[in-house]
């Protein structure tokens, strides 16, 4: 006779069966990057051509997250309509696509002002997940001008007005509206030049057939350090760790412009609706890579400093430059 198995030991069998289930069914369920990430794989988008700053610091970005966790995090280049079309690439995702975007302030926090009739706004229909990053710009002069501070510089807006030009890579970049914050606190008037490009725009200032510019760091330096051009100051409210003779504009003694920040903060983004879980992970992740010398070395190159802070901090960093450069637009009237 078959001995019988005691009802406990049934029940005990039972549950336990139930439990593996369960906590199968989860795995299975739950993203492939947080199962450990070994081979998993995301999308991060970069809303700009290749070889560019972002696209730099998007593919350091996602060889630490390679190296630290096994996550691929593959990145797409998707550029046009100063960073609209990849931006709105991403709103439109799945939030279970794990598909990311590389944000910094133009994309988020000024377009939504500069361009009329976006069907999408990056800094509400976006989801922080972590911020890692920022850059200023260099305010340059020709190294023939006079103007030899940031005082003499407004002296010259003051006394010229619109016959004062300053240089840009292009209409809504960052060196165009830094031009535009400049005049409006100073409540002056000068003439914008729009170019096709950094380069372009910097080798007219150094020939002296513009008045001015506001120029990513690592383009401006290698000018400055040839003698052609000459630094009045940096944009962010603390000094750079590689210019640390050039003042900042607020340093400058100018009343007005005591407050003076122009800056681009970079961070990572999600679609709307994306686990909580997930986004907290992430950037617990990103966060980590982000804190490593090496990284940091890296941002160096490119004249970008460290800004650490999870979704929440990320999320008050883009209202308030929204708010910011929202002011701004509108008082200066500039577009695209």
């Amino acid at each position: 006779m078959k001995p019988q198995t005691p009802p406990t030991a049934c029940v005990t069998e039972r549950r336990q069966w139930l439990q593996s289930a369960v906590a199968m069914a989860a795995c299975l369920a739950a993203p492939a990057w947080a199962q450990g990430r070994g081979g998993a794989s995301g999308r991060l988008v970069v809303p700009f051509a290749p070889g560019g700053g972002n696209d730099v610091l998007a593919r350091q970005l996602s060889h630490g997250l390679a190296e630290s966790f096994g996550y691929n995090m593959i990145v797409e280049n998707k550029p046009g309509a100063g960073g609209n079309l990849g931006t709105e690439m991403v709103v439109r995702a799945s939030a279970q696509s794990e598909t990311y975007l590389l944000g910094h302030t133009g994309t988020v926090s000024i377009n939504p002002a500069l361009y009329k009739g976006l069907k999408f706004n990056a800094a509400t229909d976006l989801q922080p997940v972590a911020m890692f990053a920022s850059s200023a710009l260099l305010l340059v002069v020709p190294s023939t001008s006079p103007i030899r501070s940031v005082s003499e510089l407004v002296k010259a807006l003051r006394d010229k007005g619109e016959a004062m030009n300053y240089a840009s890579s292009g209409s809504g970049s960052g060196g165009h509206l830094a031009g535009e914050m400049l005049v409006y606190m100073l409540g002056a008037k000068a003439t914008h030049v729009p170019y096709k490009g950094t380069a372009p725009s910097l080798n007219d200032v150094a020939g002296g057939m513009v008045d001015f510019s506001f120029s990513v760091i690592p383009a401006a330096q290698a000018l400055v350090k040839s003698g052609k051009l000459r630094a009045l100051a940096v944009t962010s409210l603390e000094r750079h760790a590689q210019l640390p003779d050039v003042p900042t504009v607020a340093e400058s003694g100018v009343p007005a412009l005591s407050k003076f920040e122009s800056t681009l903060t970079y961070g990572v983004l999600a679609p709307k609706g994306t686990a909580p879980d997930t986004v907290k992970k992430l950037a617990q992740d990103i966060l980590q890579v982000a804190a490593q010398p090496a990284f940091q070395s890296k941002l160096g190159v490119e004249g970008a400093v460290p800004l650490l802070g999870d979704a929440a901090a990320y999320a008050q960093k883009i209202q308030q430059e929204t708010s910011k450069w929202a002011a701004v637009i509108k008082a200066s009237g500039a577009s695209v």
